[in-house]
């Protein structure tokens, strides 16, 4: 898929102006960048910092418990 020309993107965001009206457009912009930023430093608080190793399973039996099928039991 090519990317669009800029007679194109002109048309995508004159179509924006009249659904949204010219001053809803930054409201819309800031909570698109909020979002954004808010999704970066949930991503972030996941990982270890840089340098740091991951964290270990302390038990890894009950990490691959819910992987192994239980065919003991007979019903």
């Amino acid at each position: 898929m090519a990317m669009p020309s800029g007679s194109e993107l002109l048309l995508v965001f004159g179509i924006v102006v009249l659904l949204f009206g010219s001053k809803k457009i930054p409201e819309l912009a800031k909570g698109l960048g909020q979002g954004i930023r808010n999704f970066k430093n949930e991503m972030k608080e996941g990982e270890p910092p840089p340098g740091e190793a991951p964290k270990a399973i302390d038990n890894p039996s009950v990490a691959t418990a819910a992987l192994v099928p239980d065919n003991s039991v007979k019903a």
